[in-house]
């Protein structure tokens, strides 16, 4: 059976170039090892790629031996779960830009994060294309 997006229909794809997703296959897909929860499609900015490097996650710089081709701001990436949501929480306990929180490709996003994050929530960080 397919995989769902948040909004109950079927997941779309969040990038094939760079190739994203836990199998790289431009999914957002769940996997029982993927203990990042890599399920959310998220487009990043200069803001959120700075946050991230700055709590030890650098997804600039490429990783060949990951399959990691580095990112920059506009692309699609299959976002784990927990730094999307301690973005959001650091951009309002901080008082961080707004932007710190990459915009999300509700389509792209699996169900799954429904249980950590609730649907408003997603929408009101909604990208819009």
């Amino acid at each position: 059976m397919p995989e769902r997006n948040v909004l109950g229909d079927e997941l779309a794809a969040c990038s094939s170039d760079p190739a994203t997703g836990f199998e790289r296959d431009g999914c957002c897909g769940t996997h029982p090892d993927d203990r990042g929860r890599h399920e959310l499609c998220a487009v990043m900015t200069d803001e959120f790629l700075t946050f991230s490097e700055a709590r030890g996650n650098d997804l600039v710089t490429p990783r060949p031996e990951f399959d990691f081709p580095g990112l920059e701001p506009g692309d699609r990436w299959c976002l784990c779960l927990g730094r999307w949501v301690e973005a959001l929480e650091a951009t309002r306990a901080e008082r961080l830009p707004e932007t710190t929180v990459p915009p999300v490709v509700l389509d792209a996003t699996n169900e799954a994060v429904l249980d950590a994050v609730d649907r408003e929530t997603l929408e009101s960080h909604a990208y819009d294309a």
